[in-house]
């Protein structure tokens, strides 16, 4: 069984995935990571990341490997390395390369073969597994999304304005949103959920039940 579980960034879906993916019993497979890591990687070459066809062969020889929420790349782990405000940026010509998009696909596609799994991202239910049987789009308020990505931050001693947190949220939802493969939207058979003012356990708690009443759930009802 295939649940993918897609939106912005904060608005908790990755940690909803995991957590949802723990208490099913199902991989979790974190798509935004491939991406990342494919960012890392091709920074850590000194690539010119708007060089498309480079960026495209570089991502289709990494040896990429997810483990749980671990990431490596060529053996390596880059977990946290990821995660940094510089990757965050320049993911952006990452997920605007079409061949690189079409690679990641394939290999998420792969990785979930026959197995249960809980994907998340983006364009999970659009693009990657429009079959699957159990589909959520996790949306936030805006503040409420920057505040979060502030404190992650915060955590791992990068102090930044929350103003320019929403800057730079907006812009990436705006090409997020307008990207012409791939681009961040609910599947017309998704759940929406609003995570604004909840807290891990009650979001997870309602896509638990929602998998368990109903992989086929039809529209795109408001919880």
């Amino acid at each position: 069984m295939i649940v993918t579980i897609d939106g912005p960034a904060r608005a908790g879906k990755s940690t909803a995935a995991k957590e949802l993916a723990k208490r099913l019993g199902f991989q979790f497979l974190d798509t935004g990571a491939m991406y990342r890591a494919v960012t890392w990687a091709c920074l850590a070459r000194n690539l010119d990341l708007e060089d498309e066809p480079t960026v495209a062969e570089t991502a289709r020889r990494l040896d990429l490997r997810l483990d749980g929420d671990r990431v490596f790349v060529d053996g390596v782990e880059v977990t946290d390395a990821i995660r940094t405000i510089e990757v965050t940026h320049e993911t952006r010509h990452i997920a605007g390369n079409q061949a690189v998009r079409a690679h990641l696909v394939e290999l998420q596609r792969r990785l979930a073969a026959g197995k249960d799994v809980v994907a998340e991202g983006r364009d999970q239910g659009t693009v990657a597994f429009p079959k699957a049987e159990c589909k959520f789009f996790v949306t936030a308020d805006p503040r409420q999304r920057a505040l979060r990505r502030q404190r992650d931050l915060a955590e791992r001693g990068e102090h930044v304005p929350l103003e320019e947190i929403l800057a730079q949220q907006s812009s990436r939802d705006e090409r997020d949103e307008l990207r012409a493969v791939g681009a961040l939207k609910p599947a017309e058979d998704a759940v929406t959920v609003d995570t604004s003012h909840r807290d891990l356990a009650d979001v997870v708690t309602i896509l638990e039940r929602l998998v368990r009443e109903n992989r086929n759930r039809r529209g795109t009802p408001k919880v």
